[in-house]
């Protein structure tokens, strides 16, 4: 061999690699540092608008082991949610699931269900829930139309006449439980004047089922739906949402399909065996482990009683709301029956920092309070009090934190 040769040989032998497993390696991102940490979720005291504190029960029922979405058992347990919903919500409408997904999912479920493009909708808007359905009909090429009040109050049934006969909808959003103002709002006889005018009549009850009345069936409500977190207690990520026989005729006769697969009630209803087919066809894996979840909030319900929820919630807000007012802090919602009791806002105390005080607050006493949302953002505290979180030793654990907020947090001379 030539020495010009051998030069070659070597210089390509000293160019490779002496690791050849690292030079076959497409990774070029590493293990994250931060992930090699075991993580410890705080316990805190969760008394804002939601979501609210897990109970141990419902946590161990989350921790069960998976089974498959499409199994015996999985079915039975669906089953047994869509008899818990019919309670919470007093409807015996077949067509009630639980959508997978928050609020906000079954939010658009059913408004990109009852509504197609070109139709009217009609939102009232007493704070952002209203805006929210608004938004959400707007971007399906619904014809939207709004009636709005002033934070903290609600509408009359002359009002909502009058703004039905004018605009024509196919759909009414009114929201039962405004969170962000702390408003429940009265849905007697609203149904019927809906259904005068050839409209259907949605409602949002996150914030107020199993916290305050609500009778579908008896108020007319068309489509209702609500969420896992506030007063069940169970996490966030499952809807609980019922369609009436009236609002099903709408639904399944549309001249176009909703926009939405996943939202599609053709889909769901068939998912959740209330189509009345043989067969269940697989539309999506459910989230199982939320599903146990649900299911075992809404047992504990069914065990407490729903009227015994309901007067619970009320008798403590109002415990809350004196105390409140012995401090000297004034309640948002001036109509006493007009109070959510789930949700209180307070008016922000002149001269403080509302963010300081939540901020204080958390640090100080491990304890969660809100400020505004929407318009009601900068002038209140928002304060929940759901489900088992809705006791007096929560409410004297809440005033005993503001009290002390209101002694070290700054307040200007102005």
């Amino acid at each position: 061999m030539s020495g010009e040769r051998c030069v070659s040989v070597r210089l390509l032998t000293e160019s490779r690699p002496t690791n050849p497993a690292r030079a076959m390696s497409s990774i070029t991102v590493q293990p994250p540092k931060c992930l090699q940490k075991t993580f410890v979720a705080p316990r805190r005291h969760m008394f804002g608008p939601g979501p609210s504190n897990v109970p141990p029960r419902i946590l161990a029922a989350g921790a069960e082991p998976i089974i498959g979405h499409m199994h015996p058992e999985m079915l039975e347990i669906m089953s047994d949610i869509k008899s818990g919903i019919q309670y919470a919500f007093q409807t015996q409408n077949n067509m009630t699931i639980a959508v997978s997904g928050t609020g906000h999912t079954a939010m658009e479920c059913a408004i990109f269900n009852a509504v197609e493009p070109g139709e009217g909708v009609l939102t009232a808007v007493n704070g952002i829930w209203g805006e929210r359905a608004a938004e959400m009909a707007e971007r399906i090429g619904a014809r939207v139309n709004s009636i709005v009040t002033t934070a903290g109050g609600y509408f009359t049934s002359e009002e909502i006449d009058r703004a039905l006969a004018k605009h024509k909808p196919v759909l009414f959003f009114l929201t039962h439980g405004e969170s962000s103002t702390g408003v429940v709002h009265p849905l007697d006889g609203i149904g019927d004047i809906c259904h005068k005018h050839n409209c259907l009549f949605l409602v949002d009850c996150v914030a107020s089922m199993g916290g305050a009345p609500l009778h579908m069936d008896k108020q007319g409500i068309d489509i209702l739906y609500s969420g896992s977190q506030k007063v069940l207690n169970a996490p966030p990520g499952t809807a609980p949402i019922s369609f009436s026989e009236r609002a099903c005729q709408k639904v399944f006769n549309r001249k176009t399909k909703p926009v939405s697969f996943f939202l599609d009630m053709t889909w769901l209803a068939n998912y959740w065996g209330c189509d009345g087919k043989p067969a269940r066809i697989y539309h999506h894996t459910a989230p199982v482990s939320a599903f146990y979840s649900l299911r075992e909030s809404l047992a504990i319900l069914a065990e407490q009683g729903l009227e015994n929820s309901w007067r619970r919630h009320k008798e403590v807000a109002e415990y809350f709301h004196e105390g409140l007012e012995n401090m000297g802090l004034k309640l948002f919602v001036k109509d006493k029956n007009a109070r959510l009791p789930t949700v209180t806002t307070i008016v922000a105390p002149p001269g403080y920092d509302w963010k300081e005080i939540t901020s204080y607050i958390m640090k100080n006493h491990n304890l969660e309070i809100s400020g505004g949302l929407g318009p009601s953002v900068g002038q209140v505290l928002r304060v929940g009090l759901m489900g088992g979180n809705s006791s007096k030793a929560s409410v004297d654990m809440v005033l005993e934190a503001l009290r002390d907020a209101l002694r070290y947090c700054h307040k200007s001379k102005v």
